[in-house]
């Protein structure tokens, strides 16, 4: 019975896929931004109903930028989840942009990408960050630099937040968490860590069942005179605050 819940799901959201690389191919560069925003909501939202994601947002989302979030990284899905929450543009790893047709969505959202392991590509994109921040973009990055099991958090990178600093805008933690709904406890299902594939993580989503996706946002940051280091330690510690994870971990912000 989930196999066949789950082809049925995944034929309905190929559907959708489908339906936004139309839009993407034949209206996508007429739209307005705040009509952009509304079309990646809702479409965003209905992604989540097909494959059966209960979404619950805490907290005071975004209304306008200038503004960087800084969000925990468990699954494939962090994207859209965020998304239907209240549209963001995202610094995301340039092998996102070969995702099997989600790539294609991503690039389409406006999606900046970096290459984690060139110290020069992350300056250009520090560069493209501070500027799309001045033009009052909502920004939305993944520090840890990799994806996690939800149940610690790992080190955040802090040059990305040179763009805060240099565009003088604030900074948003944001947790994210994926839960059972009849139990709150963590559900793994759309976890993307380790050995597991993106189409073995996509399988495993579409076979779940009580599936909740949570997203906390915590309290604007400004810089203070912070040096990004600490800056990175301390929005760190808010979202482990806000994931309910224990505090007594302290682990030092990576500078690059």
């Amino acid at each position: 019975m989930n196999t066949l819940r789950a082809l049925g799901r995944a034929l309905r959201a190929c559907l959708h896929v489908l339906r936004a690389l139309w839009i993407i191919r034949t209206e996508y560069a007429r739209l307005t931004p705040a009509q952009t925003q509304l079309l990646l909501r809702e479409w965003t939202r209905q992604m989540l109903r097909i494959l059966q994601v209960e979404l619950v947002v805490q907290g005071a989302p975004p209304d306008r930028g200038p503004l960087l979030q800084l969000a925990n990284h468990m699954s494939w899905l962090d994207i859209l989840v965020m998304n239907a929450a209240h549209p963001t543009r995202f610094v995301s790893k340039a092998d996102a942009r070969h995702w099997p047709l989600l790539g294609t969505l991503v690039t389409a959202a406006g999606t900046l990408y970096i290459e984690r392991e060139n110290r020069r590509d992350a300056m250009r994109v520090v560069h493209r960050m501070t500027d799309r921040l001045r033009e009052g973009d909502i920004l939305s990055v993944f520090p840890e630099g990799t994806t996690g099991d939800g149940r610690s958090l790992l080190p955040f990178h802090a040059n990305l937040l040179q763009a805060a600093i240099s565009a003088n805008a604030p900074v948003v933690p944001v947790a994210l968490r994926f839960v059972d709904s009849r139990t709150g406890e963590p559900h793994d299902a759309p976890v993307y860590v380790g050995d597991t594939t993106l189409i073995g993580s996509i399988w495993t989503t579409l076979r779940a069942s009580h599936l909740r996706a949570v997203v906390h946002y915590g309290e604007p940051q400004t810089f203070q005179g912070r040096d990004r280091r600490t800056w990175a330690n301390d929005v760190r510690e808010e979202v482990q605050r806000l994931l309910g994870l224990p505090q007594a971990d302290q682990a030092e912000a990576s500078p690059d």
